[in-house]
């Protein structure tokens, strides 16, 4: 964000800032960017028997979609203690490893970083503690299944599934693919 940038709405959610921006003609516009209030944290969990956690959302005005664990982070909260909370607020579960896998800030004008961590080897502690909003099922998927909800978009996660081409993870055959992404995740 500019020095001289101005707020100029404060929502809940985002923040509107604009900014006079010299043009190369010598004339001045204004220019703004969005600010997201919080960062998110999304991860890809791995239980103990190599089940990957794949929740079943339902949230107001969106209906019913699958997703990973994650959301916004909370005051103060690092990435990886924002994605523990996560974790363990939506499906009960714990890792007892942690590995940030990727960040990413997807539009220029919205300024919001994403962040990815694999959680490896997570056990279940206790029961869910979904926020009033959320109405959440989890499901605990083979490998395979996981990639095919991908390839089917079934997922609707479209900055990891970029981040899976751009590794060069994802291809034609299906079962490069697989051999792909369990050499990376180490499975």
């Amino acid at each position: 964000m500019p020095e001289n940038a101005k707020k100029v709405f404060d929502g809940v959610i985002f923040d509107v800032y604009q900014w006079e921006q010299e043009m190369y003609d010598g004339s001045m516009e204004i220019f703004e960017k969005l600010k997201k209030k919080s960062d998110t944290a999304n991860v890809i969990a791995f239980t103990e028997e190599g089940k990957v956690i794949v929740l079943e959302q339902e949230q107001p005005a969106k209906g019913k979609f699958f997703s990973l664990p994650g959301g916004m982070l909370e005051g103060g909260e690092t990435p990886g203690e924002g994605a523990r909370r996560e974790l363990l607020e939506e499906t009960g579960y714990v890792p007892r490893e942690l590995e940030l896998w990727h960040s990413i800030q997807l539009i220029s004008k919205i300024d919001w970083r994403i962040y990815f961590f694999i959680a490896k080897r997570c056990k279940k502690v206790s029961e869910q503690k979904l926020d009033n909003g959320e109405k959440i099922k989890v499901h605990l998927v083979d490998f395979e299944e996981f990639v095919e909800m991908i390839f089917s978009e079934k997922i609707k996660s479209s900055e990891f599934i970029m981040k899976f081409f751009k590794d060069g993870l994802v291809s034609i055959n299906k079962g490069e693919t697989m051999e792909h992404l369990k050499n990376r995740f180490g499975l």
